[in-house]
């Protein structure tokens, strides 16, 4: 019985990704360089990419205690050569990826009819084009094998509608259709398309919007960050180690049965 289809597999060492390779966008902090950390400590070769090269270069750097190899790639993640010379340079590296995380993502936002159309495409191209772009650049070699893992990090925006947030709602919601759809197509080729929806993950997202409601409701910084948590049912931000443990767990030999999924790690939110 091969690790990909054995329960047991997973049980009997948390290394399920020795040897293979993960790319995880949006690598340089917060979700992203917690998800690629969680990945290097189940044996993953991981790539990094986004768009600060110094930032991924610590971020891999760090992944080398896992004893396994890392690089940073920076990256335009809404630039489709770009994308495609970035995974070039990962496979050359790594091989073909076993894993990828589509975790890049920005959440700026507007009343509606303030939203512009440069933020509207802006929000579509770097929520949800980005994804559509590097699947495009691993499908092909997962369907070869019969075997991958793909995980994109959408919001509760994409389960819910929130206020002045209208494009990267859309945007999210969007994602998780992607998500559905690629799971519907490759479901019986071992495959697995899942979908990880956050509430506010204690992140730079998370204190920029601490920093809006500072400067359009007159609040402290103490005052904003509690309305922020406040947003999260339990009273508290969600820790980027839980969404980067629940990324790994759907990278496990114990979640093949796990497909088209799109699940809330929102500490009570529904």
């Amino acid at each position: 019985m091969t690790p990909e289809r054995g329960a047991a597999a997973g049980a009997a060492s948390e290394r399920w990704l020795e040897g293979r390779h993960a790319i995880v966008t949006g690598g340089s902090r917060g979700l992203g360089a917690a998800i690629a950390d969680a990945l290097a400590a189940r044996g993953a070769r991981v790539s990094v990419l986004g768009r600060d090269e110094a930032a991924l270069e610590r971020v891999a750097a760090g992944l080398g205690r896992h004893g396994v190899d890392a690089m940073a790639l920076a990256c335009d993640v809404t630039d489709a050569a770009g994308v495609a010379a970035a995974f070039a340079r990962a496979r050359d590296a790594h091989g073909d990826p076993y894993v990828l995380v589509n975790n890049a993502g920005q959440a700026d936002g507007a009343p509606f009819l303030e939203t512009t159309r440069d933020l509207w495409d802006r929000m579509l191209a770097v929520n949800l084009t980005a994804a559509y772009l590097c699947a495009q650049q691993v499908l092909g070699a997962m369907l070869e094998r019969s075997a991958g893992r793909i995980v994109n990090v959408a919001s509760m925006s994409g389960l819910r509608g929130y206020r002045n947030v209208s494009a990267y709602t859309a945007a999210k919601h969007g994602l998780v259709g992607l998500t559905r759809a690629l799971a519907a197509e490759t479901v019986r080729h071992g495959i697995t398309v899942n979908a990880l929806c956050p509430a506010y993950a204690d992140t730079d997202m998370a204190r920029a919007a601490t920093r809006t409601v500072m400067r359009d409701m007159g609040k402290t910084e103490s005052e904003a960050a509690a309305m922020i948590a406040r947003t999260v049912q339990r009273g508290t931000l969600i820790e980027p180690r839980e969404v980067a443990s629940a990324a790994a767990w759907l990278c496990s030999p114990d979640a093949t049965g796990i497909t088209g999924q799109a699940i809330a790690i929102a500490g009570g939110e529904v």
